[in-house]
């Protein structure tokens, strides 16, 4: 079996000042051909900089998987 859920988190100076929706919109850009292989989940924590700073240098976890795909 292949993995199929990711999470991914990026801390990155090109992340000031933009929203979660345009700091989502650069990374999807990025990651084009690698969500075509079968990714069937994807949790995205994308932080400035400063942002990581203040949340303590951690992301929140992500939930297990429910089976969504079982068909």
């Amino acid at each position: 079996a292949t993995e199929s859920h990711f999470k991914l988190t990026v801390v990155a100076a090109d992340f000031e000042g933009l929203a979660a929706v345009k700091r989502h919109q650069r990374l999807y850009g990025i990651l084009a051909q690698e969500l075509k292989t079968g990714v069937h989940a994807l949790a995205l924590h994308l932080y400035s900089p400063s942002e990581w700073a203040a949340n303590a240098a951690s992301a929140p976890q992500s939930p297990d998987c429910r089976g969504g795909n079982s068909g």
